[in-house]
């Protein structure tokens, strides 16, 4: 099913709230109800390694970690902070646009966990991780 536009407008607009991830670029592409998908467009400034360029495993985290709470809250639901994160990293994030998918594992009233992965332009899993999230309230 396609996704509304302004649908997508509105997420983007929350997640350029930030200032870190409007420096990330990151583009939301597909939303629904536990779902998030988007794209971390190549810059130079993500490199921690230049030869051969490779990504800083911090930026993949930092996505998996933001990507998952976003998850949560498409549910509606309002989560207040990150209570566990594991990141596996699969292989190495050489130039080139990316992109991101999370789902919800688990929504609870207390805390809930979502599950992200990261592949590089030709599809192949560059990192997976999983977030656990407080809820509020």
């Amino acid at each position: 099913m396609a996704v509304d536009q302004s649908t997508l407008e509105i997420w983007q607009q929350r997640i350029d709230v930030s200032p870190f991830q409007r420096w990330l670029g990151l583009r939301v592409d597909d939303v629904d109800t536990g779902r998030m998908c988007v794209t971390l467009p190549w810059k130079e400034d993500l490199v921690s390694n230049p030869n051969p360029p490779t990504v800083h495993g911090g930026i993949l985290a930092s996505v998996i970690d933001l990507l998952g709470l976003y998850s949560v809250l498409t549910t509606g639901s309002a989560a207040i902070a990150t209570v566990d994160l594991r990141v596996d990293y699969h292989r190495r994030a050489g130039s080139g646009d990316m992109t991101a998918e999370a789902t919800i594992i688990k929504l609870g009233s207390k805390v809930s966990t979502a599950e992200t992965k990261v592949f590089c332009g030709d599809g192949k899993l560059l990192a997976s991780g999983r977030g656990v999230y407080l809820m509020a309230g």
